[in-house]
């Protein structure tokens, strides 16, 4: 099921994504599709928790404060890439942040430190330069240091995320706190830009993007949540997948030879880290009496 979460929310931003490119093609600003990208997340997700009688209360301010402002300063600078590198070399700096956190594990991850799956994601990230093909000139540095910042503060993000699920807060509202904070930022953003959408077609794409980027985001936020993190983190390179397909379907694109050996290699990264975590549950599985009689649950040992 968490692979299945993943798979879900690779899906649903690489949907997004396209929105997105028919939002900017329609003349809207960076700060619009921020505020769109998150309004209808708070709308739907506020009136729907009040309606249900659910607390908007977190159980911890600290950690959504600090996943709000990596999450935040995350967007903020991968837009900022966009618009200054090519859309291959901003969209692979941007997915390094699978890359921060398996260094992050390989070190630090206590139980879930395994080389198998940091290795996973070193792969996965080969098949995006595959497919991506990033080149980077003398005076595009600035911006890829950006670009790279996006990815770590989308680790840290991440990482706050995986924390927020293990002391049991709902998706919901991590995902609304979220989209109010990035909503804040957006409306900044248009008050001192001022607003520069009028054309119907800009307003579809930019509904399409928030309602795309909601469901993403609620399963990310369950697949973070639940069991192993870089078995969730070595999944999300299907994003480059799923947008691709979409762009042979509706923009007429053709991946080069190198391309589609870069998304075979994404496949095997995502199968390998899956057919890891699915070896380890099982033996945890068959070991679990002498555990059980220490008192030490399967899923304290290892959530995946």
């Amino acid at each position: 099921m968490q692979s299945l979460w993943m798979l879900l929310a690779c899906a649903m931003f690489a949907v997004m994504g396209a929105f997105v490119k028919v939002a900017a093609d329609a003349d809207a600003s960076l700060p619009e599709i921020v505020l769109f990208r998150s309004l209808p997340s708070v709308l739907l997700l506020f009136f729907w928790a009040r309606a249900t009688r659910r607390t908007i209360r977190p159980s911890s301010w600290r950690l959504h404060l600090w996943r709000n402002l990596s999450g935040i300063l995350s967007m903020w600078l991968g837009f900022f890439a966009l618009s200054h590198l090519a859309l291959p070399t901003a969209i692979s700096l941007n997915y390094t942040a699978p890359l921060f956190i398996a260094g992050w594990m390989l070190f630090f991850g206590g139980a879930q430190r395994d080389p198998v799956r940091v290795l996973a994601v070193l792969a996965g990230f080969l098949g995006v330069l595959g497919v991506l093909r990033p080149s980077i000139a003398q005076d595009q540095w600035f911006a890829a240091l950006m670009g790279l910042g996006a990815g770590g503060f989308a680790a840290i993000a991440m990482m706050q995320i995986r924390q927020l699920g293990r002391i049991g807060e709902p998706e919901w509202r991590t995902v609304l706190l979220f989209s109010l904070g990035a909503c804040c930022s957006g409306a900044a953003g248009i008050a001192l830009q001022g607003w520069r959408t009028g054309e119907p077609l800009a307003f579809l794409a930019l509904t399409g993007l928030g309602l795309a980027g909601l469901v993403g985001q609620l399963a990310m936020t369950r697949a973070f949540g639940l069991g192993s993190t870089l078995l969730t983190a070595a999944l999300q390179y299907m994003t480059i997948i799923f947008a691709a397909l979409i762009g042979v379907l509706f923009w007429g694109d053709r991946p080069a030879p190198l391309a589609w050996a870069g998304m075979a290699l994404i496949i095997g990264s995502g199968l390998l880290s899956v057919w890891r975590t699915h070896t380890e549950a099982r033996a945890l599985r068959g070991s679990g009496s002498p555990m059980q009689s220490q008192g030490i649950s399967t899923k304290e040992v290892n959530p995946s």
